[in-house]
């Protein structure tokens, strides 16, 4: 009998195997991006003082958007580019959160690049 694949459970085995390599300090913090069915979760950490610096989700009220689609990926990686460069943040790195880099990850990452984060 095959069992079925828990995509929930090799997704986060996928995100630990990024964390191993990637980590954020505060010259060069994580842009993290986290995806559930219904909304959109982006925010930049610094790993080291363990704290977020800025946030942005398909909850905020910037954004007109309420759902995960792509239309709502530009608009939160727009608007977390805005807040990154108000608080004085250029260069991030970016991690994808286990998620494979197409669609509504790879729309995010295109507009935070356009909004001027360097990546």
């Amino acid at each position: 009998m095959i069992s079925k694949i828990d995509r929930k459970a090799t997704r986060k085995i996928r995100h630990l195997r990024v964390r191993r390599k990637i980590n954020g300090t505060a010259e060069c913090p994580r842009l993290c991006v986290y995806r559930s069915n219904s909304n959109l979760y982006a925010q930049i950490v610094d790993d080291v003082a363990g704290n977020t610096i800025v946030s942005a989700s398909t909850l905020d009220k910037d954004i007109k958007t309420k759902k995960a689609n792509k239309e709502a990926a530009k608009e939160v990686g727009n608007l977390i580019a805005k807040k990154a460069i108000e608080k004085k943040i250029k260069t991030v790195v970016f991690d994808r959160g286990g998620y494979i880099y197409h669609g509504i990850v790879k729309e995010l990452a295109e507009a935070a690049r356009e909004g001027g984060l360097e990546f």
